[in-house]
């Protein structure tokens, strides 16, 4: 087991807290989650965000619940899981893991045979195995993305660019791209890290780079419109490695708007570009990224910006927090969440069951990790 160096989540079967990822990283400050409109207001706030992590927070939130919930019967205990689970999924529809962890628990809570006391104990039980398992599944991601690296690129040190945060933050510890980071660097491979900021949120300049700096990762931090120039005048990137939100069958992958252009720039620069996801997050139901939904934003995200005040002498005042406006007033404002990068432009899908590349056709196939 490896020793988490952030906590995102904190959980005991008296409570769940959360750290308030809107405050970071100027402050460090865990909030608690008593149920699940706590969980959705959290999750649609972004308060806790990345897919790991969100199908963690909304199964736990309602474990507490559960656990402080009075049922007369076991049907009972059925119909508010599955109103409940129904609910917490509606908060980030695009997040498969979230509606795959919703589908298994209610499925868990109608499968089993007792009294009340019974499935809610089913239930917290089953939740807090889901905590347990992504921290050991994120360390598999981590080590099989270490070793697919060495075949495919060598023992030679090379760097690496990410986007978005994929790391502690974004799970219940360690990290699905970071953690591939993590992993090349304790192996001593890593010559630097780059880390795209991810506007319009900021979770790169926020939440990634918080991370790095806390694990001593030489890292740069550069804006999302520099990405082109970077790998054209820095030929030892040799890998862009980035999450997911959802896997299509066909592998074409979902994350945060900005890993589409990243896999077009890879392809023209040489650079191998990986997915490192769960299985959790591969929805074979789902035939192909066209059939991907993707979340539209709130316009406020695009246009202004929040964080503490700098005095006149250039220090970060955190007590005193504003939010600034940026754009033209009554410009229209396009925000999408996600965009979909294609099968064709990604070399490799990192999970905590092993790396798929594509066949010698130039297809996926995920099926496997299913049988």
């Amino acid at each position: 087991m490896v020793t988490m160096v952030l906590e995102a989540i904190k959980y005991t079967p008296q409570g769940l807290y959360i750290l308030d990822q809107l405050r970071l990283p100027h402050e460090s400050v865990y909030i608690p989650i008593a149920n699940s409109v706590d969980a959705f207001n959290a999750i649609r706030s972004m308060t806790v965000r990345g897919a790991p992590a969100i199908a963690i927070v909304a199964a736990l939130a309602l474990a507490v619940e559960l656990a402080n919930t009075e049922f007369p019967t076991a049907d009972e205990v059925r119909r508010f899981v599955s109103e409940k689970l129904k609910y917490l999924v509606t908060s980030r529809p695009t997040a498969v893991n979230l509606s795959d962890a919703a589908g298994k628990l209610e499925n868990l809570v109608n499968e089993t045979e007792g009294d009340a006391k019974k499935l809610v104990g089913t239930y917290i039980a089953a939740a807090e195995k889901m905590l347990v398992d992504d921290v050991n599944d994120n360390t598999n991601i981590g080590r099989n993305g270490l070793e697919w690296s060495k075949k495919i690129i060598g023992n030679d040190k090379f760097s690496i660019l990410t986007i978005c945060n994929t790391g502690s933050l974004a799970t219940a510890g360690y990290g699905t791209a970071l953690g591939i980071i993590r992993s090349i660097h304790r192996d001593g491979l890593l010559s630097h890290a780059y880390a795209l900021e991810t506007r319009p949120y900021n979770q790169g300049s926020r939440l990634t780079a918080y991370e790095l700096v806390h694990d001593n990762i030489p890292a740069t931090l550069i804006t999302d419109s520099m990405a082109s120039v970077l790998l054209k005048t820095h030929p030892e990137i040799k890998m862009i490695v980035v999450g997911a939100d959802r896997v299509a069958k066909n592998g074409d992958t979902a994350n945060k708007i900005g890993t589409y252009q990243l896999s077009i720039i890879a392809k023209h620069h040489g650079v191998k570009f990986v997915v490192a996801a769960p299985t959790t997050s591969i929805d074979l139901r789902t035939k192909s990224g066209e059939d991907i939904v993707i979340e539209q934003r709130k316009p406020e995200e695009l246009v202004t910006f929040r964080g503490p005040v700098i005095d006149t002498e250039g220090n970060v005042t955190k007590e005193e927090i504003k939010t600034v406006h940026i754009a033209a007033p009554g410009i229209g404002v396009w925000n999408p969440a996600f965009d979909v990068a294609p099968a064709a432009l990604i070399d490799a899908i990192v999970t905590e069951k092993g790396v798929v590349e594509k066949d010698e056709n130039g297809e996926f196939h995920l099926e496997p990790f299913f049988l």
